[in-house]
């Protein structure tokens, strides 16, 4: 496909805003700071990350004043907060200080690797997709890590939202995505859902609203060092949303 000179345009004023939500995740910061920059570095595109610590009793914003230290305050940008508020308002306020056109999600405990990320940006520029996600379903996809009974609900799980919800994308709950900056900002304002089961509220506002979607198959990794936050309230959660998206979409 040609590329022309607004195409070219376009793509070189391109900037990415990385947000990074936190809570205790001081062994982990470093390591995944260390990798965005080594593949976005290497790839050439402009972009920034955005630390929101929700008050982390562990140090993690203290660490975070020092990767800024580091790497310097155009890259590292920090907006904390004083204490656990949710993922979508950690969005929300992440994208009020972001300066990129484009959002990427992330988890900060390396289950997400830094090294699909410019797969990530050009799937997007290949399809101009409003959205891409990055997919354990799909051939290429998987996860390492986990105990068969967590691999069984997990692929149960997919299983009965597929089948109930048909959202276009084949993972709904991951959170390890790339979104056009006014899509994201859109999606956020319609989705009513909290915790575990916001991002699988997100694809299927988009599908509703007709936002087109892209996916890369991903290896998802059980965190390294910390603790799981998935527990059985947010399974709990996960059932009453799906039955308030299924009567509602």
């Amino acid at each position: 496909m040609a590329v022309t000179a607004l195409d070219s345009e376009i793509t070189k004023s391109d900037k990415y805003s990385i947000l990074l939500p936190t809570y205790n995740e001081r062994e982990n910061l470093p390591i995944i700071i260390w990798l965005i920059m080594k593949y976005l570095d290497f790839s050439g595109y402009d972009y920034e990350v955005i630390i929101i610590d929700d008050g982390s009793p562990d140090g993690t914003l203290e660490v975070a004043k020092q990767l800024q230290k580091l790497y310097g305050s155009s890259k590292i940008v920090l907006r904390p907060r004083e204490k656990k508020l949710g993922l979508g308002t950690a969005y929300i306020h992440g994208i009020r200080h972001a300066t990129g056109n484009f959002i990427i999600i992330m988890d900060a405990d390396l289950s997400h690797h830094p090294k699909y990320i410019p797969k990530f940006i050009e799937l997007q520029r290949q399809h101009d997709f409003d959205l891409v996600s990055g997919t354990r379903y799909e051939h290429g996809g998987g996860v390492h890590g986990w105990d068969f009974k967590r691999k069984l609900i997990s692929r149960g799980a997919n299983f009965i939202t597929q089948l109930l919800l048909r959202p276009g994308a084949s993972d709904l709950t991951g959170s390890f995505r790339l979104y056009k900056k006014d899509v994201l900002l859109k999606l956020i304002d319609c989705c009513v859902s909290k915790g575990y089961v916001f991002q699988m509220e997100m694809i299927i506002r988009a599908r509703q609203l007709e936002y087109t979607i892209g996916e890369v198959p991903i290896t998802f990794v059980d965190r390294v060092y910390g603790e799981s936050k998935l527990g059985g309230s947010e399974i709990i959660q996960f059932a009453k949303a799906l039955l308030y998206l299924f009567a509602t979409t």
